[in-house]
């Protein structure tokens, strides 16, 4: 089983970047796909972003689809979600999902990192 650990959030303004990565252990993260999810509070946790395991495709939630890109670097175990363009609406905690199924979808399965918290400020 893969452990996870995410890093990077913080507090920005409307219109900032962020950049999240997380840190995977182990020798077989490149037979993961690899998601990010989010929760914001009284909300239940929502998909947000994937990426194959070789990285040469991904799939976005139509709320952070042109904001947002999810890449990989499988030499460094570490999967990063770059944010661009962030809104008040963004702000949640944000979790790093290891998931060991075939082919790339919204759904979540595997391990789980600590999640990171993000916060936009209007």
């Amino acid at each position: 089983q893969v452990q996870l650990v995410e890093s990077g959030g913080g507090l920005v303004q409307a219109g900032g970047s962020l950049r999240l990565s997380c840190a995977a252990s182990g020798r077989t993260f490149s037979s993961y796909v690899m998601k990010w999810f989010r929760q914001a509070p009284g909300k239940e946790r929502e998909f947000v972003a994937a990426i194959s395991r070789s990285g040469d495709n991904s799939l976005y939630a139509d709320s952070v689809k042109g904001r947002f890109t999810i890449s990989r670097d499988n030499a460094k175990n570490t999967v990063y979600l770059q944010m661009n363009s962030l809104k008040p609406e963004d702000t949640a905690v944000y979790y790093c999902n290891a998931d060991p199924s075939f082919g790339i979808t919204r759904s979540a399965r595997g391990s789980w990192g600590q999640g990171t918290q993000v916060t936009v400020s209007s």
